[in-house]
């Protein structure tokens, strides 16, 4: 049975990676840590490793429910402690005003245009007063000293410690929808009541991500379990495909994250 068949094709280069961090680590008996993985790439990651008895892996982003995690691939007798996943948290605050209106987004953009790879950390948690930034720990003291700035707000950076992570809880509410088709712009356009045509401009601009990979079709097809985000519009998942009304639509059960 060919492996790829049960992934999307979009997925299969992260696979082969997965599978020679696995081949490692059965080969050579040491622990394989990884850098951030979203949620998708952990249940590849378990999905894979599930095939090899003797092999196990341990997931941790900081604190309990974090979404992105660093994830450690070991032998199934082998339990890691908090401190083997080299972590590391940056808060950052500032005196000026500006600062309490800054969004997810502005942090993300001044992350990556600093320079560091979206594996290099984790959850960004953004508070009115503070944001806190959970980074690999390698990087932690370059960050702390070089990054001063989010959109044009002059930030200071500490470093603190796990135990002081303030999580973000997330409220979604249970919505249900009746499409047509699953296809990326009739789903996201009922969802955000978008027309398909106004759905299409930020889809063909790149702005949709599922499953935390940017989709640019607007005919991909949205299934149960896919995370879904249109930067500016929100985030959604599909919790349940509740099958086929009379007239042939689907009925799908979403997740909607209120803001």
């Amino acid at each position: 049975m060919n492996l790829y068949q049960h992934f999307r094709q979009e997925e299969h280069p992260f696979i082969e990676r997965a599978l020679e961090w696995i081949n490692q680590v059965d080969q050579t008996h040491r622990e394989r840590l990884t850098d951030f993985l979203d949620p998708r790439q952990v249940y590849i990651l378990n999905s894979l490793i599930a095939k090899n008895p003797n092999l196990s892996y341990s997931a941790f982003g900081g604190y309990e429910d974090a979404e992105r995690c660093r994830v450690i691939l070991h032998q199934s007798y082998y339990l890691p402690e908090p401190d083997d996943f080299s972590l590391s948290v940056i808060q950052v605050t500032s005196p000026q005003a500006q600062f309490q209106k800054l969004k997810h987004k502005d942090y993300l953009g001044a992350l990556l245009g600093a320079g560091l790879k979206r594996g290099k950390f984790g959850d960004v948690l953004v508070h009115r007063e503070f944001g806190q930034i959970i980074l690999a720990k390698e990087i932690a003291e370059y960050m702390r000293i070089h990054f001063g700035q989010i959109h044009r707000v002059q930030v200071v950076s500490e470093e603190i410690p796990l135990s002081q992570i303030a999580p973000i809880h997330e409220d979604w509410r249970r919505v249900t929808i009746t499409v047509p088709s699953t296809r990326a712009d009739v789903v996201v356009g009922d969802v955000f009541r978008l027309s398909r045509a106004k759905a299409l401009i930020p889809i063909k601009a790149g702005h949709l991500k599922i499953n935390w990979m940017p989709v640019d079709s607007p005919s991909y097809s949205i299934h149960e379990g896919d995370m879904v985000s249109l930067r500016g519009y929100g985030r959604f998942k599909v919790i349940k495909e509740e099958g086929v009304t009379k007239k042939g639509n689907i009925r799908l059960e979403i997740g909607l994250l209120q803001s």
